[in-house]
């Protein structure tokens, strides 16, 4: 509970000091997102060698993605029920060493189903790491939600400027396998770093089926769920061949145009935190932006064009995870764990969705089909978050 401060000074400076303390463990806690979403988007930058090491066609390579949200859309709602009661630190701690091994699988896999096994693994270790993060960052520095969503989901745009273009280079480079590789020792790091700074966070009391449950009989939150399903479906149905898209305009400008992704994506993740008090309009303004990114991307005949499709594309789609999380914990601020478990389910079924869906439509149609789904999609997602009211914070 908030403590009310008295004419003392000490509470105030015991406070401040304990707030400043926090923000290694929120540092710590980015830095694991930034793992794990890198680890998630990797075949994305490796695509090709990927597909052609292992005899499968681009469209089946890019269920190595979708694998890895199938597993994410299953363990996101159910990991509190199962452990109702464990600390979320351990949690957190123990889903970090789960990548490091899922990584290491794929860097090995001798064929396509072991590297769909490990990508499995990966999924249940985002999923359950996405639920808990924002909980265990509230409990180290209370009252800055805002700031702690955007902090976390700063590390999904650390992943993307940097993680998924130098993964394309040195895949390039040494093989794609070296990448995975190098995935796998920093969920070690991350998980090392995770255990010696954050603190103990005790599960919530009411957390577990019950408190599941109760979120899904708000209406009111389920509408935005479904609206987070058509955004997310939208940019995955298209990102897992962004590369293919860039190629067939730009051939050779891959690795930059995708560091230009993440350049856009970190203002949309900026600027989703910092106009957060007016975050009907933001969560609104996110997937309309996503789909003018796509269009453009995919119908640009000069590289300006590309270029400023793939910012937009990267601006529009980062505002999402900040907008919804803050939109969910709005709207359903009684069992948050609960609230954000769905939303991060919404996450993983529209990746699992998109990303199948995306690699039909390539292998039958191209690459420009697959995106004007995601359009069509992100479009819809913006009228239905255009339609909810939100409460005040």
């Amino acid at each position: 509970m908030p403590t009310t401060q008295s004419s003392s000074d000490s509470p105030p400076l015991a406070l401040s000091s304990r707030s400043r303390a926090g923000w290694s463990p929120i540092v710590a806690l980015a830095a694991g997102i930034a793992v794990l979403v890198a680890s998630e988007f990797l075949p994305a930058s490796v695509l090709p060698a990927m597909a052609a090491d292992l005899g499968v066609s681009e469209g089946t390579a890019g269920l190595a993605v979708a694998a890895t949200a199938v597993a994410g859309a299953v363990t996101a709602p159910s990991i509190a029920v199962l452990l109702p009661r464990t600390d979320r630190r351990t949690v957190l701690v123990g889903l970090l060493v789960a990548a490091m091994v899922a990584n290491l699988a794929v860097a090995v896999a001798p064929g396509f189903a072991v590297l769909l096994a490990g990508r499995l693994v990966l999924g249940i270790a985002i999923a359950g790491y996405w639920s808990f993060a924002f909980g265990a960052g509230t409990h180290a520095v209370p009252g800055r939600d805002s700031v702690i969503s955007t902090s976390i989901a700063l590390g999904v745009t650390i992943a993307t400027i940097a993680g998924v273009p130098l993964a394309s280079l040195v895949g390039d480079q040494v093989g794609w396998r070296t990448v995975f590789g190098g995935a796998a020792a920093l969920s070690a790091v991350g998980a090392l770093a995770l255990a010696a700074v954050l603190p103990p966070v005790p599960a919530h009391p009411s957390a577990g089926f019950t408190m599941l449950r109760q979120a899904v009989a708000n209406r009111w939150l389920m509408a935005g769920v479904a609206g987070v399903v058509l955004v997310a479906f939208g940019n995955f149905a298209a990102y897992p061949f962004i590369r293919l898209a860039i190629e067939e305009t730009a051939p050779g400008s891959t690795a930059w145009l995708l560091l230009l992704w993440g350049v856009g994506g970190l203002v949309g993740n900026l600027a989703a935190g910092r106009f957060a008090g007016r975050l009907r309009a933001v969560v609104t303004a996110a997937p309309v932006l996503l789909g003018a990114g796509l269009v453009l991307t995919t119908t640009a005949t000069s590289m300006p064009l590309l270029a400023v499709g793939v910012v937009v594309w990267g601006l529009g789609f980062n505002m999402v995870p900040v907008a919804t999380q803050l939109w969910v914990t709005r709207v359903e601020p009684e069992r948050v764990e609960s609230a954000l478990s769905l939303q991060v389910t919404a996450f993983q079924v529209a990746i699992t969705l998109g990303s199948a869906s995306g690699g039909v439509l390539l292998d039958a149609h191209g690459v420009t089909t697959a995106f004007l789904v995601g359009t069509a999609s992100a479009a819809a997602a913006g009228v239905v978050f255009a339609t909810l009211r939100v409460p005040r914070g």
